[in-house]
């Protein structure tokens, strides 16, 4: 895995996270992570076929749609969901691609490494930027 320095660096560099998953509902770990990672600064874009608009901030359908420069490529789906998602970052010219917790794919991980892009799995971004950077 990557060290805290590494970490550190793709949180401090990142500016555009599209949210893959990010939940519309209020009571999800997804929601939470969204709105703080908004309160901290970043541009969350929040990724999601079945809603028009999530923490304020519009919705689009798949990475695809996303108009943006893609920094970070948040996961919040299942393992096995993961691959598709990781051909989307690629395609999308993303940076990194930040598995949330609990979340492991390793076939998909090696795929976006393959393709030059940073993978972080069975990490919370929010956690990690609290310890690391604070809130």
């Amino acid at each position: 895995m990557y060290s805290d320095q590494t970490l550190k660096d793709i949180l401090l560099s990142a500016k555009t996270i599209a949210s893959v998953g990010l939940s519309s509902n209020s009571e999800k770990v997804s929601y939470g992570v969204g709105a703080y990672l908004l309160e901290q600064g970043y541009q969350v874009v929040p990724v999601n076929p079945t809603a028009d608009e999530i923490l304020g901030e519009k919705t689009y359908s798949d990475l695809g749609s996303v108009p943006e420069e893609i920094d970070v490529v948040q996961v919040f789906r299942r393992p096995e969901d993961v691959p598709p998602v990781v051909d989307a970052a690629i395609k999308a010219g993303a940076k990194v691609v930040w598995m949330q917790l609990g979340i492991v794919n390793e076939e998909a991980a090696q795929t976006a490494r393959d393709a030059g892009l940073q993978v972080v799995m069975d990490r919370c971004m929010r956690v990690e930027h609290i310890r690391l950077i604070g809130s």
